[in-house]
Formats: structure tokens, sequence, C-alpha cells
């Protein structure tokens, strides 16, 4: 039997770049929520993510099942794996997001927002805010996770 792969040491003041890093190679990751009693994963692409502390924006639509387990439970998790098996985990609530500047920052930065939905008002557009109250890094085949302070 081979020995499994070394990991590559890690120098904690690397992390933030790390966690970044992920985020930037990754670009999609899960979106994790709570259905009842039930754990729900789904794919989400960011319309956009806060360098400096990973503060991510989500884009979705009220009618989506996912709108009502936010509504019901705003703890979510977002999981990244970038190409390397590189993995990034970032706990938070999904807060819905009412401050117009920002709104609007965010639909003049993405065309395919504005494509898709057509107006800024839109009624069934969400942007949820998801500020980490957690953050952890793990390298492949490490298995172990380090806390990342952005």
């Amino acid at each position: 039997m081979a020995a499994p792969p070394k990991p590559e040491p890690i120098n904690p003041e690397d992390l933030p770049e790390l966690a970044r890093a992920v985020v930037r190679e990754a670009k999609f990751p899960m979106l994790a929520s709570i259905d009842g009693d039930k754990p729900r994963v789904r794919p989400v692409s960011p319309v956009q993510v806060d360098d400096a502390d990973l503060t991510h924006y989500v884009a979705n639509l009220r009618s989506y099942h996912k709108t009502k387990q936010i509504e019901a439970n705003p703890n979510v998790e977002l999981c990244y794996m970038a190409p390397n098996h590189d993995q990034l985990r970032i706990e938070g609530a999904a807060e819905t997001v009412t401050d117009r500047a920002v709104l609007e920052s965010i639909w003049e930065s993405n065309p395919l927002l504005r494509n898709y939905l057509g107006s800024i008002d839109n009624p069934e557009m969400i942007i949820y805010q998801i500020k980490p109250t957690r953050i952890r890094f793990m390298r492949e085949w490490a298995l172990e996770y380090h806390t990342v302070e952005p």
C-alpha cells in the first residue's frame, strides 16, 4: 500500500491569501441550507465577493425554494473546492440586502443579472449578503481545517 500524499505545510500568515485564491480559482461554491430537518446543497454564482473579509453576495429569486429555507433558518454555509482540491468553507447568516446603493452597485456590475431580470426593481430579485462568522481552509489530503482570519 502506497503512503498517502503529504500536504504542503501552511504558514498561518498565508491563510487569508490561500482562502482568497480558492474563491478566485473555484468561482462557484455550493450553498448549504436547511429544509425543515433536511440539508440542501446547490451551486450558486456569487454576484460579488468582498476581497477584504470574504463577505459574499448571492442573487436569488423569490420563487425559489431556498428562499423559504433561508427565511426559516438563515444559517448557511458556502463550500468551495479549487481545481487543486483545496477547500474553503464559509459559515454565516444570509441576510436580504435592502441598501439601494449596494443593490445598484451589484446591478451595474452584473450584465447577466440585468439581462435575466430586466430591472433592479424586479420583485423576484433577492440579493443575500453572507458575512462570514467562521472561515475554514483545508489543503488537499491534509484532513485538517485551519481557521482563517480575513
